[in-house]
C-alpha cells in the first residue's frame, strides 16, 4: 500500500503515486491500495502546508485510522510513503498498521547482500579456549 503526504501547491500528486506504484510492481510488489494526505487545501491549512500534520505519524489522525483500516482490508504487507520517514514515525506508524511504514527511498534501496556463510560461521563461533600452560599477552 502507498501513502502520499502533499501540500495544496502539488498538482502533481497523482503523477508522482502512479510513479512510485510503477518502481514498486517493477521490483515484484504488487500495489493494494493508495491513500493520500493533503495539507493547505483549507484555509487554515494553506498557512501550515509545509508542516506534517502530525511530528508522530505525519497524517492526521483520521488519515492514519483510514490507511490502517485500509492496510487490514487489503491485506497489505507494508505501507509505503512516498515522504521520508524519521525513525519515530517510522516505529510509530509500523505499530498503528500493524506492518512496517517504510518510505519509498528505503523501499527502492538495493537490498544488502549477506554475508558469506562461512564469514558468519567463523564470527558466531567462541574462541578457541587456551591450551594449559598457555599464558594470555
Amino acid at each position: 500500500m502507498i501513502v502520499g503526504y502533499f501540500s495544496a501547491k502539488q498538482k502533481d500528486f497523482a503523477v508522482r503515486m502512479d510513479a512510485a506504484a510503477v518502481g514498486l510492481t517493477a521490483r515484484g510488489a504488487r500495489v493494494v491500495g493508495r491513500a493520500v494526505q493533503r495539507r493547505g487545501v483549507s484555509d487554515g491549512g494553506a498557512r501550515k502546508m509545509t508542516l506534517p500534520y502530525s511530528s508522530r505519524t505525519l497524517l492526521s489522525s483520521g488519515k492514519a485510522r483510514e490507511v490502517a483500516a485500509l492496510r487490514e482490508k487489503s491485506g497489505a504487507d507494508a505501507v509505503i510513503f512516498l515522504n521520508t520517514l524519521t525513525e519515530h514515525q517510522r516505529r510509530v506508524l509500523t505499530e498503528a498498521f500493524g506492518c512496517p511504514a517504510v518510505s519509498l527511498a528505503e523501499a527502492l534501496a538495493p537490498a544488502t547482500a549477506p554475508a558469506p556463510a562461512t564469514a558468519r560461521a567463523r564470527s558466531s563461533a567462541p574462541a578457541p579456549a587456551p591450551a594449559p600452560g598457555d599464558r594470555a599477552g
